[in-house]
């Protein structure tokens, strides 16, 4: 083997674990300066710290909690709205966050009235939105290993009634592993895809296609919430609560 290339990789790894180290401590530091500011009342400094913190990547529901409740102090409430459900995609049962937003939403113009859902999509949302990604990921790992221990007792025991139990019960195990797992991917790809978003532009016009010569469907005024379907250069299609369904321009609206 050779030993230069060896001793290269372990002062890179060191190198790697250093800076990455020093970087999150320098983001930790500035979460702590955005909480001071905070505190002492100065909502435009601690905007600034909290913000530099997601612009560097670094995501979480409490920082972007911290971040909208800093937008709200400033009264940019479409900022706050973003970053309100920024935090409610990574933890949708926080019961602060769900306020605030609450309380936000209350504040802008459009009052648009949602569709009614089946039942089913009520019952599947309420279950979905019980744990964020990583606790469907460990209640799926706990699954699996229950189901792991059924599969073992059917397999070595020689009682009868045990045999059926671990049988039975490791298929029931099983399915539940699966749709644990599935609720889990789900919920990470919905916390990594934009697919709705908030609008910016103080009024817009919602066009029937992509183009400023189209005709003009309805209005829409900063911090609504939309729906993104679909997209061409420059556009998107979009949908509202209501139903109703248009285009927008790509820089009228930021994405969750």
């Amino acid at each position: 083997m050779d030993f230069k290339w060896l001793k290269f990789i372990l002062i890179f790894v060191a190198v790697f674990s250093l800076t990455s180290s020093f970087s999150a401590t320098i983001l930790e530091n500035k979460i702590a300066q955005g909480n001071s500011y905070y505190t002492a009342a100065k909502y435009d400094s601690a905007m600034i710290q909290y913000q530099a913190v997601v612009d560097a990547g670094y995501e979480s529901s409490g920082l972007y909690y911290n971040l909208g409740n800093a937008y709200f102090k400033l009264k940019d409430i479409p900022s706050a709205i973003l970053y309100y459900e920024k935090a409610k995609k990574l933890d949708p049962t926080d019961e602060d966050i769900l306020k605030n937003l609450e309380v936000a939403n209350n504040m802008i113009v459009d009052k648009i009235d949602q569709l009614p859902r089946f039942f089913f999509r009520e019952w599947w949302d309420s279950i979905y939105n019980l744990f964020n990604a990583d606790s469907w990921t460990w209640i799926s790992l706990c699954f699996l290993m229950l189901s792991l221990i059924a599969i073992f007792f059917y397999l070595t025991t020689s009682v009868l009634w045990i045999k059926k139990t671990g049988f039975f019960s490791g298929l029931i195990l099983i399915l539940f592993t699966i749709g644990t797992f599935g609720l889990a991917s789900q919920r990470f790809y919905y916390t990594k895809q934009a697919s709705e978003a908030i609008i910016f532009a103080p009024t817009i016009t919602v066009k029937s296609s992509p183009g400023n010569s189209s005709v003009d469907l309805f209005v829409l005024h900063e911090g609504t919430k939309v729906a993104l379907l679909d997209e061409v250069v420059g556009w998107h299609k979009i949908k509202i609560g209501n139903g109703s369904v248009g285009w927008l321009p790509d820089d009228s609206f930021k994405g969750i």
